[in-house]
């Protein structure tokens, strides 16, 4: 029995019908496969399908013998797959992990600048909560990671962008109107605090507003930029976000300014100085480049 014997005959039982697997899926004479077909019940010592003029139909054996059948070709396969990873040289792995919603700003600049490496290496991109993304960098778990700046004893940052904290707040809300919203009138409506997650965020946030004597009345709390969106679209309170979340709005849900000198967050490119990557050592010498082309696109 060959391993063309099992593919004929998983072939013609998944199409239910000699003419159609000969013609569209073995590209094979159907009298040349009826003739495998046959061989292989002689060899196998019972009838495997029944032919009609409607086609064919397996027998209690034919459908026992297809499980095994696709079973090994399978293992085949993977077989053929692990002897060629094998005989291939293993290529070099780069892992990017980003804080959920910024692999829409940063992603496209990064492989741009890797672009005659992409392939060459194993390129990994995953995105999570800022401490998560710092935490698997100080790990060793990623090579790069694009975060807010997350205290970690052995990963450096470099700082790629500051954003504007925006309100970000339901359309039909009585703030929507304006052009911009006086921090003083957060203090009038529901306001969607944060939770420990985004402690970066709630640190900036909170700060800005007990200098500017404003209290708030929190209803609920967010983790993510997901979350708040959500959160604000579906019980009419307000939030203030990075500016970065404006592109992700859905139409119920509009971002407005703040009067006066708003406050900023950071984004920043996280990594181990100690890491041997000659694909983190080829990013770094170009991330001038990645501040440059994401500004340029920002401005214009």
């Amino acid at each position: 029995m060959e391993l063309r014997h099992l593919r004929y005959f998983v072939a013609v039982a998944e199409e239910g019908s000699v003419t159609v697997a000969a013609e569209k899926r073995l590209h094979t004479a159907q009298p040349s496969l009826s003739r495998q077909l046959r061989d292989l019940e002689l060899e196998v010592g019972a009838p495997l399908l029944v032919r009609t003029s409607r086609g064919v139909t397996l027998t209690p054996a034919g459908q026992a013998f297809l499980d095994h059948a696709r079973l090994a070709l399978a293992q085949a396969s993977e077989a053929v797959a692990a002897a060629r990873r094998v005989a291939r040289p293993a290529k070099a792995s780069f892992s990017v992990g980003f804080l959920t919603g910024q692999e829409v700003e940063w992603l496209p600049h990064v492989t741009q600048i890797l672009r005659d490496q992409l392939k060459e290496i194993d390129f990994r991109v995953s995105s999570d909560f800022s401490p998560a993304v710092a935490e698997a960098v100080q790990r060793g778990e990623i090579d790069l990671g694009f975060s807010r700046i997350e205290p970690q004893p052995d990963v450096t940052y470099e700082v790629i962008a500051s954003e504007p904290i925006v309100a970000i707040l339901p359309a039909d809300h009585p703030l929507a109107a304006l052009s911009e919203i006086d921090p003083a009138a957060l203090g009038d409506f529901p306001f969607i605090g944060y939770t420990d997650t985004p402690h970066v965020l709630r640190g900036i946030v909170e700060r800005y507003l007990r200098e500017r004597g404003v209290i708030v009345s929190t209803s609920h709390f967010l983790d993510s930029f997901a979350t708040g969106i959500s959160l604000v679209a579906s019980t009419g309170g307000l939030t203030l976000l990075p500016a970065y979340v404006e592109k992700l709005l859905p139409r119920s849900v509009v971002s407005r300014p703040l009067a006066g000198p708003s406050p900023v967050i950071e984004i920043a490119a996280g990594y181990r100085a100690d890491n041997p990557s000659p694909v983190l050592r080829s990013f770094l010498r170009n991330i001038d480049w990645l501040i440059a082309a994401r500004s340029a696109i920002t401005e214009g």
